[in-house]
């Protein structure tokens, strides 16, 4: 299974009154990891997007377990944990320094084109993206 990892300082606007990270800044970080993941397999999300298609979230799901705060430093996680013509669903954990969870989530995504938002398959688009995608799932569908 292929993993991308991401480093992310915490950074004093990322916290609530208390110091702990606030939960949505969790999600930020898993669009990061996601990011990174497709940069690192060598494609590029943004030339998806000057082809005219997007990738909406459909679910996020994130279950907290540990508290960050400021200061610290995060790793994120990021694979793809499934993969079907229409759906490629991404799995996350986010990391203290010492390699304990503070967070695990998934992402489920489509690819639609811009204009209509009419479902599209990867393979249609970059059949060697789809395979590849296919290749590292988690999950085979």
């Amino acid at each position: 299974m292929f993993v991308s990892e991401k480093q992310i300082e915490i950074r004093y606007a990322e916290t609530d009154q208390m110091g702990v990270v606030y939960h949505a800044n969790y999600l930020i970080w898993m669009e990061i990891g996601r990011t990174k993941l497709i940069s690192d397999l060598g494609y590029n999300y943004a030339g998806l997007e000057e082809q005219g298609y997007i990738s909406p979230v459909l679910d996020v799901s994130v279950q907290y377990k540990k508290a960050m705060r400021y200061g610290q430093v995060a790793t994120v996680r990021t694979w793809v944990e499934s993969h079907s013509k229409l759906r490629t669903t991404y799995g996350y954990e986010i990391l203290h320094e010492d390699g304990s969870l503070a967070a695990v989530g998934t992402t489920l995504h489509t690819l639609v084109k811009k204009d209509n938002f009419r479902p599209t398959p990867l393979s249609k688009i970059d059949p060697v993206w789809d395979a590849k995608y296919a290749e590292i799932a988690r999950i085979n569908n």
